[in-house]
């Protein structure tokens, strides 16, 4: 292996673990919010929600398990390929699995913090609240950073 490959592997082999150093920050987060709103079903109170606060429950555990799913992706791509020598595959899909759960969990973070308005607030208060929490998370996991990079890449040109 020439000295080139041997970095490129390198490189590969620290990209694979920064993102799966990334994932186990999420992922701990997503499987507590996945265990709560499961928990949630089964109180009092749920038995007399409304049909609004019961599809908004489901979407949004319906969204945890899916952050789940790509947010753990990485890690099963990891162990199925990485003695197959195909490390930039993980690291691509791995990447965009990355991507993909985040913005699962954005919308069960928003879906929790709408059903929580809702109990606290009611009706339009709590979309008030929705829209905001989202826009905190588009804003900070997605728009900010891509705006930066963009910017970035502006100054590079010449």
């Amino acid at each position: 292996m020439s000295e080139a490959e041997e970095s490129d592997q390198r490189r590969l082999a620290r990209n694979i673990n920064e993102l799966l150093q990334e994932l186990r920050v999420a992922q701990a987060g997503v499987q507590i919010l996945f265990g709560f709103l499961l928990s949630i079903a089964f109180t009092d109170k749920y038995a007399s929600t409304s049909g609004y606060v019961r599809v908004t429950h489901l979407v949004t555990v319906l969204c945890a398990a899916i952050a789940v799913a790509f947010l753990t992706a990485p890690a099963a791509w990891h162990r199925v390929l990485f003695r197959q020598g195909r490390r930039e595959d993980v690291v691509e899909s791995g990447n965009t699995f990355a991507l993909v759960g985040l913005a699962f969990l954005a919308l069960a973070m928003t879906g929790t913090v709408l059903l929580l308005a809702e109990v606290i607030l009611g009706s339009w208060p709590s979309v008030i609240v929705g829209v905001l929490a989202f826009t905190v998370f588009a804003g900070l996991w997605f728009a900010v950073p891509f705006a930066s990079s963009h910017r970035a890449q502006d100054r590079k040109r010449p």
